[in-house]
């Protein structure tokens, strides 16, 4: 449309070649009368003359006005091409996105409008640009790999992520199909993938040959007016996530410290090897196995300890079990091993048993533990499928029956599975249930083992001994009750209700005679870990108005080793309100004579396990002599359990044993019963002095 208007400027340059056309022809026709007056011409020669004079100043005019023209045409050329000059370059700067200066839009004109419109289209593309700037400063700047291709499967963009994720640079990877990056061998093609929404999982593969797991979403690009449509592929790498997936999975299945199989997934393993053996019409064995004493070990050494011991046992199983064996923990330092082909009967069973005491002996071999020889056996219990159970829950069941039945014999055995054995289970959960309503019920009794003075034969005091009374069984004794209430707490219960019951035992005796002697009262690891147990027994100690210095706490050498430091303080101050301590069953833990030293113990209590055979056993008798020895040393009080014939008494007559309590002197007695005792000794009447003579 440029040229169509004439500029104002050239309409006044060519209104003033006209006015000055004019003017010359006015001053030529004011000179020529002038001459003609002057001259006095004729008409006609004044009308030649005139004629001749317009023709020369018409040309004069004329050709001075097209001077004019042609100077005017020659400016307005140059000035239009070089605005249309200014244009054509600042156009290639804006197809080079160099957006550069606006043009100045001068005059009204064709050129003036478009150099307007030419600057507008300059401020949108620009706000356009910066707005793709952005969005590609976003695209580079997000973790998750964004790819961008055609509807073929071609990728026509990629951001930085896709490049640092597979070791591509851009154009390695601009214009290659889709698949050309994912593991074909693992992941299905991607070129007709659907667009769902839902994140699907892929295998990509980078330029060194790695295989990435990822997880994606595909979403389409929508053209208005065009078939064909961009995809978009936004992907993120799930290595890590893979990786924490299996170890969940491993976790579930594999016990973290043993590393063998867990609970959930031995008993899957046993349904299979069940299956098999349906299959295949052969027997399976199951030995379940647990560690005899293992509190004991954790309590004296600490948990780190306890760890190692049941890593050691993992491992020997390991070793020692059958090639096609399958091992698994189930609880605590309770093991099972699965073992196919073995059965109940004729060769099979000696083979079995053959099996489990090489098991055994294998674990029964001594290891370190913190720089000390630990000595450890365990109990099996064993049940064959389908002769004891035909599927994995009975089957379990079953050997954990004959599993207690060979922790009852004394440990380091094994006991086949035997239906008896399911009613010793059931009746030992019905134990447990009716130990907790046994306060309720007052079935609870203390009864009085006395303690004789070896030389004098007179009653130097009495061990405290809880029972369990039921009307339809009679007394149960502290070994089929007391560990189920460890168990279960109810010890920290019991243990409180003894040494109440006790001191008020003590407070009716004192009534009746002067001197009743020092009542040992036996306390669990439980009860020390209680808070505040120091104020406790001073609380119950002034509630019946006993003297501190009537009662002995036994404690064991496993209890004591269990966290010495705090130990030793605990039992300073049990010590500092006057009462005296014992270590119970000495000989049978791990304490050492510089550990004893330590602590504030004032009795020490030979086990029964060492008295049984000192009679007859030289060996015995040479230990025994040696624990009453060292304890004289250490100016402490030794007592020997379970005497329970006169040739023990002798043997620890002549060794200079201190005390001695058992069976030779009578059956454990109620609080009456003791306190007629007490009464005949005053009296002279009583009938075992005889036997210290």
């Amino acid at each position: 449309m440029i040229g169509r208007r004439i500029p104002r400027y050239t309409k006044l340059i060519m209104a003033l070649g006209v006015a000055l056309a004019t003017a010359a022809l006015v001053i030529l026709y004011r000179e020529y009368r002038m001459v003609t007056e002057r001259m006095a011409i004729s008409p006609a020669a004044e009308h030649e003359a005139l004629v001749r004079a317009g023709f020369g100043w018409a040309a004069g005019g004329s050709l001075l006005a097209l001077s004019l023209c042609a100077v005017v045409v020659w400016f307005i050329a140059r000035r239009q091409t070089a605005r249309i000059e200014e244009l054509r370059v600042e156009a290639e700067k804006l197809r080079d996105a160099d957006f550069g200066e606006p043009l100045p839009e001068t005059g009204d004109d064709a050129l003036g409008q478009l150099a307007a419109v030419f600057n507008d289209m300059r401020d949108r593309l620009r706000a356009t640009t910066v707005s793709r700037d952005y969005v590609d400063r976003i695209l580079s700047g997000m973790n998750e790999t964004i790819i961008v291709t055609t509807a073929d499967g071609s990728i026509r963009r990629i951001n930085r992520a896709t490049t640092e994720l597979l070791g591509y640079s851009e154009d390695e990877l601009l214009g290659r199909f889709i698949d050309h990056i994912v593991d074909t061998g693992k992941s299905a093609t991607l070129i007709d993938d659907s667009t769902s929404g839902v994140p699907r999982e892929a295998f990509f593969k980078s330029k060194f040959g790695e295989s990435i797991p990822v997880s994606y979403t595909c979403s389409i690009v929508e053209d208005e007016g065009q078939e064909s449509t961009d995809r978009i592929y936004a992907a993120q790498n799930i290595t890590e996530r893979r990786r924490a997936e299996q170890r969940i999975r491993y976790l579930a299945r594999i016990d973290a410290l043993t590393k063998v199989p867990n609970r959930m997934q031995f008993q899957h393993l046993l349904q299979r090897a069940i299956a098999r053996a349906r299959r295949s019409n052969t027997p399976l064995c199951l030995l379940y196995i647990d560690i005899d004493h293992y509190k004991d070990i954790n309590d004296t050494f600490g948990h780190l300890a306890g760890d190692a011991t049941l890593e050691t046992v993992a491992e020997r199983l390991t070793a020692a079990a059958p090639e096609n064996s399958v091992i698994g923990r189930l609880a605590g330092d309770e093991f099972a091993v699965v073992v196919p082909d073995f059965g109940p009967n004729g060769k099979d069973r000696s083979a079995t048993s053959a099996l489990a005491r090489s098991l055994l002996d294998r674990l029964a071999d001594p290891f370190y533990v913190q720089g000390h020889e630990v000595f450890m056996t365990a109990s099996m219990g064993i049940a064959f499928y389908p002769k004891d159970a035909p599927n994995v829950i009975d089957l379990i069941r079953n050997a954990d029956a004959a599993l207690y039945s060979a922790k009852k014999a004394g440990g380091n055995v094994f006991k086949y599975y035997k239906p008896a054995m399911n009613e010793a289970a059931v009746e030992r959960l019905m134990t447990k249930s009716r130990l907790k309503r046994a306060f309720e019920r007052d079935e609870l009794l203390v009864h009085y083992q006395p303690k004789y003075n070896i030389e004098t034969g007179e009653v130097f005091g009495a061990e405290a001994l809880v029972r369990w009374e039921l009307p339809d069984r009679g007394l149960i004794l502290p070994s089929d009750f007391i560990p189920i209430a460890e168990e279960t707490n109810l010890i920290i219960e019991i243990g409180e209700w003894v040494l109440d019951k006790v001191c008020e035992d003590f407070r009716l005796w004192q009534r009746s005679v002067s001197s009743p002697g020092r009542v040992s009262v036996n306390l669990s690891l439980k009860q020390l870990r209680q808070r505040n147990f120091t104020k406790r027994i001073g609380a119950i100690l002034r509630s019946h108005e006993v003297s501190p210095t009537s009662l002995e706490l036994e404690i064991t050498e496993t209890t004591l080793m269990e966290d010495p430091e705090r130990t030793v303080k605990l039992l300073d101050q049990l010590y500092a309100l006057g009462l005296h301590l014992a270590i119970d069953d000495f000989g049978t833990g791990y304490s050492s004579l510089s550990a004893l030293q330590q602590f504030p113990i004032s009795t020490l209590k030979i086990d029964k396990s060492f008295v049984r055979e000192v009679a007859a056993n030289p060996d015995d008798a040479t230990l025994v002599g040696t624990i009453v020895q060292m304890g004289r040393n250490l100016n402490m009080d030794v007592v020997a359990e379970g005497v329970e014939d006169e040739r023990q008494l002798n043997v620890l007559q002549r060794l200079e044993c201190t005390y001695v309590q058992g069976l030779l002197f009578g059956d454990p007695m109620s609080a009456e019963n003791y306190l007629e005792l007490l009464m005949a000794q005053a009296d002279g009447t009583d009938s075992y002095r005889a036997l210290f003579a």
